[in-house]
């Protein structure tokens, strides 16, 4: 076959249009659409969900957790697991459930984890998730603790002031003054904030020597890998590595996969039904091409006809309505994934612009109709409601890849089961009275 007629049919077919039928445009605007919309929603959706497991395993669970360790083989454990091909860091910490009050305030639950004072600087990936918005980073001090921005405006309390920390475990009930508290009071260093709504209004950080004096909970060894992917790897080398210290048998490695389970899978089921509600719009794409390239073929039986007559196969003549149904997906795929990249790498520009055009009609009604008054600035994510400073993307390209693919083969499956009826097309009976 020679495929040169067939393309240049088949493309004479989309940019002449068809008689009584829709313009393949139509069908070019609705892929486009689907492909945009995807793009942009996913990448959206991606930015919150990613920052939201990110912070999770940078700040709260790490990748790796060893516990259930005597506290004099903290060394040994920790130099071991450092010299571990594929370990970034090792941090170790402590954790327990608190209570916190303020000289002005009462009791506010929270979650207190003992680190060491190098922690920003052993774990990179923390440090740059905790973002210290006032004072700073500074446990050097048995007595000073780090408050979430959230946590220290329900307290009332700002640098320097100070607060009084009890170990739940340690205490049946609250005491009434500051020199009945087994813990005495800190003084708050500085307050930072993650981003993440849960950690700034529930989590504290204080030196690892104060919290063991606090609580009794166990030592725990926070373990960051270069490829958080490679965890079930890594917990087969770290059992491997401490085989031989003493008591290893009831050491307990766990994975970043073990913590927020239901979270991450939520998370999970709500990415794949919006993939798939989204993803109706390429099949009511498909059946309208369908339907069009149906009629296409009634419409242009006498093409066909001759087509048959001159020698043209039966799989030539299909294929030039493939053709077209190639044509279009790779237009519609082409001129939704171009403006998509573009939205989704500039999502905080695109929505100060819609936010802006939305406002400027919002007061252009306003004076028209003043009977309705003035009201408040619109905002898609409002900081009011959201609890986010800025709109977060991320796009995955092997996402935009399998989105590029549905606009594109909806539109090729469409055209070829169009085109079944072409072989039953007979060259003699279309062309007997023309």
């Amino acid at each position: 076959m020679n495929l040169r007629w067939i393309g240049f049919v088949a493309s004479r077919y989309v940019s002449r249009g068809r008689r009584n039928s829709p313009s393949p445009v139509l069908a070019v605007v609705g892929i486009a659409t689907g492909v945009l919309a995807l793009i942009v929603i996913l990448a959206v959706m991606n930015g919150f969900q990613l920052g939201f497991i990110e912070s999770i395993l940078e700040i709260s669970s790490y990748h790796l957790r060893a516990g259930n360790f005597p506290e004099e083989n903290q060394a040994i454990l920790e130099e071991r697991l450092s010299s571990l091909p594929g370990v970034q860091s090792v941090s170790p910490f402590r954790e327990f459930q608190g209570l916190i009050r303020g000289r002005r305030t009462g009791q506010q639950a929270l979650v207190v984890r003992g680190l060491a004072p190098d922690a920003p600087e052993r774990d990179r990936g923390f440090g740059s998730r905790v973002l210290v918005e006032a004072g700073d980073f500074d446990i050097r001090d048995g007595r000073s603790i780090l408050l979430g921005t959230e946590l220290a405006r329900r307290l009332q309390v700002r640098i320097g002031d100070e607060v009084t920390l009890f170990s739940v475990s340690n205490i049946l009930s609250v005491p009434d003054s500051e020199e009945d508290s087994p813990a005495g009071p800190f003084l708050v260093k500085g307050i930072f904030r993650t981003g993440f709504y849960e950690y700034d209004v529930s989590w504290s950080f204080i030196n690892i020597e104060s919290a063991a004096s606090l609580s009794d909970d166990g030592l725990f060894m926070g373990i960051k890998l270069d490829n958080r992917w490679e965890d079930r790897r890594g917990m087969e080398r770290a059992a491997e590595a401490l085989a031989g210290v003493p008591g290893s048998e009831s050491y307990i490695i766990t994975s970043w996969r073990d913590y927020n389970r239901a979270f991450f899978g939520a998370l999970r089921t709500e990415k794949l039904f919006m993939f798939i509600l989204v993803g109706l719009i390429f099949i009511v794409v498909g059946l309208n091409i369908f339907q069009a390239q149906r009629r296409s073929v009634l419409e242009r039986r006498e093409e066909i006809g001759l087509l048959r007559a001159v020698g043209a196969a039966d799989r030539a003549v299909r294929l030039v309505f493939v053709w077209d149904g190639v044509i279009i997906g790779l237009a519609g795929t082409g001129a939704g994934l171009v403006p998509g990249l573009l939205i989704a790498f500039h999502i905080p520009l695109f929505f100060s612009i819609l936010e802006g055009i939305v406002n400027a009609f919002l007061r252009l009604l306003n004076f028209m109709l003043p009977v309705f008054g003035g009201g408040e600035e619109f905002a898609v994510f409002s900081p009011a409601v959201f609890y986010i400073k800025e709109i977060p993307s991320r796009v995955i390209p092997h996402e935009v890849l399998l989105i590029c693919m549905f606009g594109f083969f909806s539109a090729l499956f469409a055209a070829w089961f169009a085109s079944g009826k072409i072989s039953r097309i007979k060259p003699a009976e279309v062309l007997r009275y023309e």
